[in-house]
């Protein structure tokens, strides 16, 4: 199993106010249910993007689905490709989550990833999506870890595991370091190009989760989907200094 590596610092670790906060992010927006096959979402401290995050899982509540496929960026281990973990189990203060080690296997077997848990251990991309599914009730995920890959190798894997009953989530936030003028700006032309569906604009410093979400992109565009732009923010706009930003979007797709 594969403790919890961010909690006291990304979300709280005490399991009452982590409930409490995950909570109170998803009631402070409408619920609107959608039924997105695919969600983009940020991934910083709750304090700076949950209430960002709160526009997406606030369409989840009451959606059955099997699994929840999960790809965010691998921000401190070097990484060629994609990474499944090797673990059955995911905790966080507020219990397990089920691995889907089948699934993991299938893109194992076809070369579409590599099996290490090392690129997960650290990894926050990932962990801080799971408080706010365990507090909806989903407990089987799909974590893959995607590093340094072309948006055509992302998109193959996505057709594996992106079967009916799964949904799928994508990782990542926006611009990093600008000053808040700056990052709304380039935020705007991100969040066009992800509306879009064109991939090819999204720029290396665009978007932390640039990989998995070119292959996202990739991948969604063969279903003519509608790209809806749920919300668009700063750290800035949730009390961070304006000198040193980062950039937050949630978005869905649907069909």
């Amino acid at each position: 199993m594969r403790p919890p590596a961010v909690a006291g610092s990304f979300y709280p670790a005490d399991p009452g106010e982590l409930r409490r906060s995950v909570q109170m992010l998803l009631d402070s927006v409408p619920r609107e249910a959608d039924g997105a096959f695919a969600y983009i979402v940020p991934h910083a401290g709750y304090q700076w993007s949950g209430p960002t995050a709160a526009h997406v899982y606030s369409r989840l509540a009451g959606r059955e689905v099997e699994r929840v496929v999960i790809l965010g960026p691998a921000h401190r281990v070097p990484l060629r490709g994609a990474a499944v973990p090797t673990v059955a189990r995911w905790s966080t203060p507020l219990g397990e989550v089920e691995i889907d080690v089948e699934g993991a296997r299938d893109l194992v077997a076809g070369g579409l990833a590599v099996a290490d848990d090392t690129p997960h251990a650290l990894e926050h991309s990932l962990e801080v999506q799971l408080p706010f599914l365990q507090v909806l009730g989903f407990s089987r995920v799909l974590p893959v870890c995607v590093g340094v890959a072309g948006a055509d190798a992302v998109a193959a894997l996505l057709s594996v595991v992106a079967v009916p009953g799964s949904l799928v989530l994508c990782s990542t936030d926006l611009s990093h370091y600008l000053t808040q003028e700056q990052a709304q700006r380039a935020d705007a032309v991100t969040a066009d190009a992800i509306v879009r569906l064109e991939p090819d604009r999204i720029g290396e410093r665009d978007a932390c989760g640039r990989y998995p979400l070119r292959g996202l992109l990739e991948w969604a565009s063969n279903l003519r989907p509608t790209a809806r732009l749920l919300h668009l923010a700063t750290s800035a706009d949730e009390g961070g200094p304006a000198d040193r930003v980062v950039g937050y979007a949630a978005v869905s797709l649907a069909v």
